[in-house]
């Protein structure tokens, strides 16, 4: 399941200590966004129990965005202990 974050979302999220946390960077008008989509539902559906999954729209949510330094979209960041670990910005 992915979870479409707002900042309380995110804060919940970060708190988890269980699992690492998955975030998408997207907007809808993100043609690449789209692209990368089903396979975000992808592996949220087969790595779901090992990993939390969410998307923040950065249009609805600029601090983030900001404050995780988005320059460009899609970015995926993950997450383990509430700090990032990793960063793929755009698309493979």
């Amino acid at each position: 399941m992915i979870v479409n974050m707002n900042r309380e979302a995110f804060d919940n999220a970060m708190k988890e200590k269980n699992k690492p946390v998955l975030v998408d960077f997207w907007a809808p008008w993100c043609v690449y966004c789209r692209r990368i989509a089903p396979a975000y539902d992808k592996l949220a559906e087969e790595l779901g129990d090992q990993l939390f999954f969410g998307k923040i729209n950065i249009d609805e949510e600029p601090e983030l965005a900001q404050q995780f330094g988005i320059m460009s979209i899609p970015t995926i960041i993950l997450f383990k202990n509430g700090e990032p670990v990793k960063k793929n910005v755009g698309t493979l």
